[in-house]
C-alpha cells in the first residue's frame, strides 16, 4: 500500500530496504561499537544542507519523540520538534528496516533543511499576496486519497489512518502539499513570465534533432545536494547514504523529492529525454557508458554533488515499440486468509485458467465476475511506464493473452489482459511547440534554482 500511496501523490517518500546479514557475535559488537562511535561524532560534527545546519545544537531534542519545542525559527516562523518527526517518521516507517544511528542524523538534518525550505516559500507566497487556501489544500489531500485508496467507501480517512500509523499526521502531509502549492504559485509569477523561446530558436533545436536522428538520448534522474567549502564532506557523507539506501531497494523517486535541492524535485528528479551534448562535461562521459536502471555517484560537480539515475535509453526522433500504446485490463482476486501454500496454489492455477479460456477482453468481464474476480480497465497505457519485467512480458504478448499472476497471498494475486496495442510511428515528428516547451522548461529549472538560493540568503535563520 505504501509504494501506490506515495508514488501516486508525491513521488514516493519511501526510504531503502535493509537486509540484515548473519554475523558472529563478535563481529556484532565491533559493528554496534563502530555505529556507535559514528553516530556520536555525527551528532558532533554533521552539517548538512545549504544551511550549514549545527547538528550538536539541535540532535540532543530529536532523540524525544515527544519533543515539542523549537528547533529552527525561520523568519519568525517556528519549526518544532513534531514538525520534524512526524515528517521523518514518514519516511522511516516506509523502509524496509532500521536506518543506523548515523543514517538518522542524516536524514533528521537533510528533512529540516527541507521544512526550512517549505517555510520560506509559503512566506514568499503570503508576502506576494498569493495564499494557498485551505480548499486548495484540502482539495488536493482529497485527490491523494482517492488515487491511494480507491477501495476504500472513505479514502481520506483511510489515508488519515495510515499516516497516523506511521507516527505521521495527515498535518504534516498538508503542510508539504501547502509548500508545494505556494512555490508553483511563486514561479508562475516570478519565473514564468520572463522565460521567452521563441519560433525561431526551437525550429532551430528542431534541425540540430533531425540531423541527429537515429543517435541516442538518454532519460535521467537526478538528486542534486548543494554544498561549500565548510559542509562538503558532510554532504559528501549523506549523499554516499542515499546511494547505498537505493542500491538497497529504496525508491530513486521517493529520495529525489524528499533531498533532492534541484527544482526537478518536484517530479522526482525527472530531467527527461536529453542528449548528451546538453549535459555538462562530467554528466556525459559518465551517462554514455551507463546502462539503464544503473545508478551513479555521488559524482561532485560545482556547487555540490549529483546522484544519477539513467532512467531509459532510445534513438533520436526514431520508432520505438516501447512507446505503443497498450489496452490492458487488471483482474485480480484475493487468497482466503489462512489457505495452505497447496490450496493457494490451486486457486491460484484455476483463476489463470479460467481467465484465459474467456477468449479476449470482449467476455473477460462475465467471467470474472463468476468466480468473485475484480477487472479494472486501463487504456492507452504506454508501455514503457510498466515495470521492467511486465513491460517486456506484455510487449511480447498476442492480444487476448494474460501475464504471469503476480502479487502476493496477502494483497491479492492478479493478472494482465492485452485488449489493444497502438504501435508507434516510425520517425514520429516532435513538433516545434514540443520543443519551445522543453526550452522554456529548462530555462525554468534553472531560475527555479536561482530563485530558492535567494530565499535562502535573505533569510533570517535560527538554530534553538
Amino acid at each position: 500500500m505504501i509504494d501506490q500511496f506515495v508514488t501516486k501523490l508525491l513521488g514516493g517518500l519511501a526510504a531503502a530496504s535493509l537486509a540484515a546479514t548473519p554475523v558472529a557475535a563478535a563481529a556484532q559488537d565491533a559493528q554496534a561499537a563502530q555505529d556507535a562511535q559514528a553516530a556520536a561524532a555525527a551528532q558532533q560534527e554533521v552539517r548538512v544542507g545549504p544551511y550549514g545546519i549545527p547538528a550538536a545544537a539541535v540532535l540532543a531534542k530529536l532523540e524525544d519523540e515527544n519533543n515539542r519545542s523549537p528547533i529552527a525559527v525561520v523568519n519568525g516562523r517556528v519549526i518544532t520538534g513534531t514538525d520534524l518527526a512526524q515528517r521523518v517518521a514518514l519516511l522511516v516507517s516506509t523502509s524496509g528496516g532500521e536506518l543506523s544511528p548515523q543514517e538518522l542524523v542524516q536524514v533528521r538534518m537533510q528533512v529540516l533543511t527541507n521544512l526550512i525550505d517549505e517555510v520560506l516559500q509559503i512566506q514568499a507566497a503570503t508576502a506576494q499576496e498569493m495564499v494557498v487556501e485551505e480548499a486548495m489544500v484540502q482539495q488536493r489531500y482529497a485527490e491523494v486519497a482517492q488515487r491511494n485508496f480507491a477501495s476504500s467507501p472513505d479514502p481520506v480517512g483511510s489515508m488519515d489512518r495510515q499516516l497516523e500509523q506511521f507516527g505521521s499526521s495527515a498535518i504534516s502531509l498538508k503542510q508539504q502539499i501547502r509548500g508545494e502549492i505556494a512555490w508553483q504559485s511563486l514561479l508562475r509569477r516570478n519565473v514564468v513570465p520572463f522565460i521567452n523561446v521563441s519560433a525561431e530558436e526551437a525550429r532551430e533545436r528542431l534541425e540540430q534533432l533531425e540531423a541527429t536522428r537515429g543517435t541516442d538520448e538518454y532519460r535521467i534522474g537526478e538528486i542534486y545536494l548543494s554544498a561549500t567549502p565548510e559542509t562538503r564532506e558532510a554532504v559528501a557523507r549523506n549523499a554516499n547514504a542515499i546511494v547505498q539506501q537505493i542500491q538497497q531497494g529504496g525508491s530513486f523517486v521517493a529520495y529525489a523529492r524528499q533531498f533532492s535541492e534541484a527544482s526537478t524535485r518536484e517530479v522526482g528528479g525527472d530531467l527527461g529525454w536529453v542528449q548528451l551534448n546538453r549535459l555538462p562535461n562530467e554528466m556525459s562521459e559518465l551517462v554514455s557508458q551507463m546502462q539503464v536502471g544503473q545508478l551513479v555517484g555521488p559524482v561532485e560537480i560545482p556547487g555540490g554533488f549529483n546522484i544519477i539515475l539513467l532512467i531509459d535509453k532510445r534513438q533520436v526522433l526514431s520508432a520505438d515499440p516501447r512507446d505503443a500504446r497498450l489496452g490492458l485490463k487488471q483482474i485480480s482476486i484475493e487468497i482466503p486468509a489462512g489457505a495452505t501454500e497447496e490450496q493457494a496454489a490451486q486457486q491460484i492455477q484455476q483463476f489463470t485458467s479460467t481467465i484465459q479460456s474467456a477468449g479476449g477482453c470482449a467476455a473477460v468481464d462475465d467471467v470474472a465476475a463468476q468466480i468473485g474476480a475484480e477487472v479494472v480497465p486501463n487504456s492507452a497505457v504506454p508501455a514503457r511506464t510498466l515495470p521492467g519485467q511486465l513491460q517486456q512480458a506484455v510487449l511480447n504478448m498476442q492480444v487476448g493473452q494474460i501475464t504471469q499472476p503476480f502479487g502476493s497471498l496477502e494483497e491479492g494475486v492478479r493478472v494482465l489482459m492485452l485488449c489493444s496495442r497502438e504501435m508507434p510511428q516510425a520517425g514520429a515528428q516532435q513538433s516545434v511547440e514540443d520543443i519551445r516547451q522543453e526550452i522554456e522548461n529548462e530555462r525554468i529549472e534553472k531560475r527555479a534554482q536561482a530563485f530558492l538560493r535567494d530565499l535562502r540568503n535573505d533569510a533570517d535563520i535560527r538554530y534553538n
